[in-house]
């Protein structure tokens, strides 16, 4: 049986990250690595078009990219065989972004952050990435283990989001979460089944900083994550059935974050 492409690339994204690289592709994931100073950038491979189409990105990128024929550029790079590449690759160091006090604490954005118990499909993580920077978090975390590492289709999921939304990988959420409530950080984690509601939380939490914790989709939170929480909401529903895709679900408690 042949494995999804996200599988795929997420096995890709683990020998990568052993590599210590990545293989950013689109244009769009492209452009805003090139574009980005703290980005270690080393190899560029595009098609003709695809340079037309980066224009000046190429030039503040600092690499001089290698041309290729578009019917040969899976030949040059190691990218899953359905990637939607659009005729450019970046190959680049993983970025790194502080520790977890000066990310969070002190960071850019409103004292709001998003923590992911064992969300590994790196399309939901580049998702939740998206909502995370249009809605100004300070981060988003995850465990440095069972959890998508960065890899080209988190990149173009994130569609750039991924070169400013700080993506912290801890060694252990719990221990992560505890520092967040030493911090001042209320956790509220997201469970379909809890008596309390999102906004009901959110407005008894104040002006006080708030973590919005998400679980993989069918298992949920674990156990020690769910014990680490401050309280357990959920986003209301008025009809039959309230499962929201873990993006989605992100992407909602955000928008009710912000305008509580």
């Amino acid at each position: 049986m042949k494995k999804p492409s996200w599988v795929v690339d997420k096995e890709r994204g683990r020998r990568a990250a052993a590599a210590e690289t990545v293989w950013l592709f689109g244009l769009h994931a492209v452009r805003d690595a090139l574009q980005n100073p703290a980005r270690v950038k080393l190899r560029l491979v595009l098609t003709k078009n695809a340079a037309d189409r980066l224009g000046e990105a190429v030039a503040a990128g600092g690499l001089e990219p290698e041309i290729v024929d578009p019917r040969r550029f899976d030949a040059h790079v190691p990218l899953a065989p359905d990637s939607v590449h659009q005729g450019a690759a970046l190959e680049v160091k993983p970025l790194t972004w502080g520790s977890l006090d000066e990310v969070c604490l002190t960071g850019q954005g409103a004292p709001l952050v998003v923590l992911l118990d064992r969300v590994t499909d790196p399309h939901n993580v580049g998702a939740i990435l998206r909502s995370a920077e249009v809605f100004g978090a300070r981060a988003v975390i995850a465990p440095a283990r069972h959890a998508a590492p960065e890899t080209g289709a988190l990149a173009k999921t994130a569609s750039g989001a991924l070169e400013r939304q700080p993506y912290l990988r801890v060694t252990n959420l719990a221990e992560a979460m505890e520092e967040l409530q030493a911090m001042g950080f209320v956790l509220l984690g997201l469970d379909g089944q809890a008596d309390q509601t999102l906004g009901a939380a959110l407005a008894a939490a104040g002006s006080r900083p708030v973590g919005l914790v998400l679980g993989a989709e069918g298992p949920g939170l674990r156990d020690k994550t769910r014990a680490t929480c401050d309280g357990l909401v959920k986003i209301p529903y008025p009809g039959g059935f309230g499962s929201l895709n873990v993006s989605n679900a992100a992407a909602v408690a955000l928008y009710a974050a912000v305008t509580r």
